[in-house]
């Protein structure tokens, strides 16, 4: 029954949150021969359903095959499958031919931009947690696990061949886009496509991470209360124009300021980091030279 029920998802989309996953899977919806999840982010296939969200269980499959409407190659955009111990096994399980593009970025300023995210949103508060120290943060498993990316990648490559696998810097994303867009579509074998980049806008910045008001926070709940295919066309029309409704007043309040982590607040970061991304070298000879952890 469950092999009835299986999609044919023949490519993954990983990462770490802040890498310039979001931007890149909003590209690639307009290829006409990749097929991308809806949600973006199905969570079904990892352990990991966003950066506190945990789930040990079985995945719905029922559910995770209605993700993927469309032909072309099925891509499954759920970032947070790179940090999960259980998604490397669990795909070649059932995907053993399936290929892979890794966003990285420069882990430092990831990782404080990823902090700063989950502080504007008071998700630590809302999931039992105090992040309003960086340094206490960090040592919380559930932010240091998405940084780590050495360690991630060994797991990955317990399971698959490194010709799997194309990393990418997001520095390279913004910098050399249209090159980059190009090495994806000849890494999942797919026809190359001219992409109209100024259709895609910038999602997920730090001017959209407002917390929620409690009407705001009522509107959520009543939103997702509504069937998806009823208020999918709407939610996707709005994305496509870079409209999101919670920067309204009434629904979200302004961020707070905040400092950067100073040098002994990012003292137990970069000791881990040096030989995370030693190990990430020599597993995929991805060059690191670039970011100067010791800058920091």
């Amino acid at each position: 029954m469950m092999e009835n029920l299986m999609p044919d998802v023949g490519a993954f989309l990983l990462g770490a949150p802040k890498s310039g996953t979001t931007w890149l899977a909003n590209v690639l919806e307009q290829h006409p021969g990749i097929c991308i999840s809806n949600p973006k982010e199905p969570n079904e296939v990892a352990t990991h359903r966003g950066t506190f969200g945990r789930n040990v269980g079985e995945p719905d499959w029922e559910r995770y095959a209605g993700c993927f409407k469309g032909e072309g190659l099925k891509m499954d955009c759920s970032v947070h499958a790179l940090a999960c111990p259980v998604a490397p096994n669990r795909v070649a399980e059932h995907w053993p031919e399936a290929r892979f593009v890794v966003c990285l970025r420069e882990p430092v300023s990831r990782t404080i931009s990823h902090w700063g995210m989950v502080l504007d949103t008071e998700e630590d508060v809302q999931n039992g947690a105090d992040w309003s120290d960086f340094a206490s943060a960090w040592r919380d498993q559930r932010l240091s696990c998405d940084t780590l990316y050495g360690d991630c990648m060994r797991r990955w490559l317990e399971c698959f061949p490194r010709d799997r696998f194309l990393l990418l810097d997001s520095k390279r994303m913004r910098d050399e886009s249209s090159t980059v867009l190009a090495e994806v579509a000849e890494h999942f074998g797919v026809e190359a496509f001219d992409f109209d980049l100024h259709e895609v806008h910038n999602a997920n910045t730090a001017d959209d991470r407002r917390p929620l008001t409690f009407f705001g926070r009522g509107f959520r709940l009543v939103a997702s209360m509504v069937p998806k295919f009823l208020k999918g066309p709407l939610v996707s029309m709005l994305q496509k124009r870079g409209v999101n409704i919670y920067k309204m007043p009434v629904l979200s309040k302004g961020r707070m300021a905040r400092e950067i982590p100073d040098i002994s607040e990012l003292s137990a970061l970069t000791e881990e980091l040096r030989a995370d991304l030693e190990l990430l070298e020599a597993l995929t000879g991805f060059d690191t030279s670039a970011w100067r952890i010791e800058n920091w």
